[in-house]
């Protein structure tokens, strides 16, 4: 609530912003919580019960990758309806976030870190991933009015082939020596995660960028927030306890609707702050909004860093915090760094 200078309240309250500042909050707030556990979940001081599940269930580390996908939709250029790129240009743009899943591998691979199989598969990883997506919503052009029904489509289908079998396939520890079978959690997963970035498209479009709308006002927007987040918490509800259980490995309805759910309400807390003091975000909260990939990206440097140098594990709790507090202000020293230099990494 206090988050932004509090000198602005004389200001008063009649012409509250735009929604922009509190997406921008929402955005940082997903990138530096998930930093923060890439690194964290290695040593003991971290509670086991945010850790990823296994297979059903959820801790706060599953909604990672669903909250990075929810984040870039909501602000895409799909959601701004901005004129799409052509194939040759969708492939240059992702180009990055596939050579940065290849040197994910050969890094991993050449030093022996551990790479949990079941999140991903054998060679898959988040680059991955959201090439995959970007490169999909590129091939199949859908105006951002229409993106929410089909993501509904894709989720519904996914889901039925789910039921009918294909979970206990993925959820399995057997793998052929085919390339689909020893990724098979990743490139399955993808039609979850794409029918999650489009409906997120179609929410960005409505809520934020629709000029045709009349009346769309800040409170309007806020309490279409609130609606949402309530709807998305029910379906979420409803999708684990008569469908399937919520599970990040497999992308299922169940976890779309509990990363939205989860999102949303993040969102909701957000809007209140701009009832108290609104004028502008704070330069840190820009540099990562600016560079939210390349700053995972440093994150993931820097965590395999710790890891090669500390054995976690055995690390006591001061040192955990120790080592957590400097690697937070090296991530946030260098992406301020970067973003008073002007350098702005975005890949998708």
């Amino acid at each position: 609530m206090f988050k932004r200078p509090q000198l602005y309240l004389k200001d008063g309250f009649s012409q509250l912003p735009s929604m922009r500042a509190d997406i921008s909050s929402y955005r940082v707030s997903v990138v530096l919580v998930t930093c923060l556990c890439i690194l964290a979940v290695d040593f003991k001081i971290f509670p086991r019960r945010y850790a990823k599940a296994e297979t059903y269930g959820s801790g706060i580390m599953d909604l990672g990758v669903g909250s990075f996908v929810v984040a870039n939709a909501l602000v895409s250029r799909q959601a701004r309806n901005i004129a799409s790129m052509s194939f040759k240009a969708a492939l240059s743009s992702i180009s990055p976030l596939v050579f940065l899943g290849f040197a994910r591998i050969i890094s991993t691979w050449g030093v022996d870190y551990q790479v949990h199989v079941g999140e991903y598969g054998v060679h898959w990883n988040f680059f991955f991933t959201l090439a995959a997506v970007s490169i999909l919503t590129s091939i199949v052009r859908i105006h951002p009015k229409h993106c929410g029904l089909v993501g509904l489509l894709i989720l519904a289908g996914y889901q039925i082939w789910l039921s009918s079998g294909l979970n206990e396939y993925l959820i399995s520890d057997k793998r052929s020596a085919d390339i689909i079978s020893q990724n098979k959690e990743g490139i399955y997963s993808i039609l979850g995660y794409w029918g999650m970035f489009l409906i997120g498209v179609s929410l960005g479009f409505y809520l934020f960028f629709d000029t045709s709308s009349k009346g769309k006002n800040r409170n309007t927007q806020v309490m279409k927030i609130w609606v949402l987040a309530a709807l998305f918490w029910i379906l979420a509800i409803i999708f684990d306890s008569y469908i399937e259980r919520v599970s990040r490995r497999m992308c299922n309805f169940a976890y779309v609707m509990l990363v939205f759910g989860q999102n949303f309400q993040v969102l909701c807390i957000l809007t209140l702050a701009g009832f108290v003091s609104y004028k502008k975000n704070l330069v840190l909260e820009d540099a990562f909004n600016q560079n939210m990939l390349g700053s995972f990206l440093l994150a993931n440097i820097l965590t395999g860093l710790v890891n090669l140098s500390v054995n976690t594990l055995s690390a006591s709790s001061l040192t955990a915090f120790m080592i957590l507090s400097v690697y937070t202000f090296a991530l946030c020293m260098v992406t301020g760094l970067i973003h008073f230099c002007g350098v702005r990494m975005k890949f998708w």
